[in-house]
């Protein structure tokens, strides 16, 4: 009686035990797990910031300017700086001082609301000059356009720049509708304009969206793109199977093309992109789906598909992208340095990474910089000082510069 006794307590016990640390059920907000706030909303202090480094190189963060929503980065050959907004804004910062009034002759764009919701990559998103801007003085932006009821898409357009402003812009490449969220674009040591876009059906060629498209500078289609002659596709594409692709980037040296894309809950990637080649998605990932089981009902594998060069799990929303060139900031001579939005589906950690690559592009180290700032870091550019320039998108967003410490 008194074994059956202490039989039954220990298994009450056990069963306690296994209630009490059970796993919860998470809560969504539509497809999405509802994010944790603790860390969000932290403010960007004053600076600067001091912070060693794993090669050995401390590195100062200052503050060159505060605005709402930056998206991305362009430095001009006379070394002043334009930066886009999701508010559909140009801003002009020379010698270190932003003007206060946005650069005038943009097209008007659409809003979403704060960063980091489900579907906020709108706005004005990337600006680049042409690679003649010497002599022409063109630049180029993606930006979201609105539409009748409410509807807005994808678009490409390109204006002159006057020293102040930008004058006669011309819209050159409009995206099918329902073609919006982020668009990168990169001029190739070709000449073209490459540009990232999603949704639509990555795997299909009938379609525009979830693919690199390769354009002439005038918006047209060249006659050497990999499906121009293929019934039913899009002449326009270059690449295929993308999801969200947030940077876009040129090997200095040999010209390779290199994009980096959103996972799900995991699974973001950079991708070396070749011509008419499929990158899986959403066929593959090497990420979890938001609930999270993985992505393919089976083990992830890229037999039949391009795999990527560096891949993140779990995810940290990568963004903007560059190869680091310069002199000033020695020990990552030759590295990729990428914005991160958010780390592990967490609000408020944000930050930038380094990744150290072999001859090969393959990966041989990362490490993670500045978490403690807690910010979007959206995109990632080389100054004509050679000291590295942060866009941070948020409504206390910033313009940040990395520089040696001594």
């Amino acid at each position: 009686m008194k074994r059956t006794l202490k039989f039954g307590l220990l298994a009450s016990c056990i069963l306690s035990l296994v209630s009490a640390f059970a796993q919860r059920d998470v809560p969504f907000s539509g497809p999405y797990p509802t994010a944790p706030t603790g860390l969000e909303g932290i403010l960007l202090g004053e600076g600067p910031w001091i912070y060693p480094t794993a090669e050995g190189m401390d590195i100062k963060v200052s503050i060159v300017a505060r605005l709402e929503y930056p998206m991305a980065l362009e430095f001009l050959p006379d070394g002043k700086l334009l930066t886009v907004t999701r508010r559909g804004e140009i801003y002009l910062i020379e010698d270190g001082t932003m003007q206060l009034e946005p650069v005038m002759g943009g097209p008007p764009s659409v809003f979403a609301g704060e960063s980091g919701a489900g579907g906020t990559s709108h706005g004005y998103l990337d600006l680049i000059k042409h690679p003649d801007f010497a002599n022409n003085q063109l630049l180029y932006l993606t930006f979201t356009k609105p539409k009748a009821e409410g509807r807005n898409n994808l678009a490409i357009g390109r204006a002159r720049w006057n020293g102040s402003a930008l004058e006669n812009f011309e819209e050159i490449f409009d995206l099918e509708p329902g073609m919006s969220g982020a668009g990168r674009i990169a001029f190739g040591q070709d000449g073209k304009l490459y540009v990232t876009t999603t949704g639509g059906d990555p795997q299909s060629l009938a379609s525009i969206g979830g693919k690199v498209l390769r354009l002439n500078d005038d918006g047209s289609v060249p006659i050497d793109n990999p499906f121009v002659n293929t019934p039913g596709a899009r002449g326009e594409i270059y690449s295929y199977g993308h999801r969200g692709a947030l940077g876009l980037a040129v090997h200095p040296e040999t010209g390779a093309i290199f994009q980096n894309e959103n996972g799900p809950n995991g699974g973001d990637e950079i991708n070396l992109i070749k011509p008419g080649v499929n990158y899986g998605w959403p066929v593959v990932s090497l990420g979890r789906t938001y609930p999270g089981p993985w992505q393919t009902n089976d083990r992830p594998t890229h037999d039949i598909f391009e795999p990527p060069l560096v891949y993140w799990m779990p995810a940290i929303a990568v963004s903007g992208m560059l190869f680091y060139t310069g002199d000033a900031l020695p020990a990552w001579k030759g590295d990729i340095l990428v914005g991160a939005l958010r780390t592990g589906e967490i609000p408020g950690t944000g930050h930038f990474e380094r990744i150290m690559i072999n001859r090969d592009y393959e990966e041989v180290r990362r490490e993670s910089l500045i978490t403690d700032l807690h910010q979007r870091v959206r995109d990632v550019e080389m100054g004509p000082d050679e000291f590295i320039y942060l866009a941070t998108e948020q409504r206390d967003g910033a313009i940040l510069r990395v520089e040696p410490a001594n």
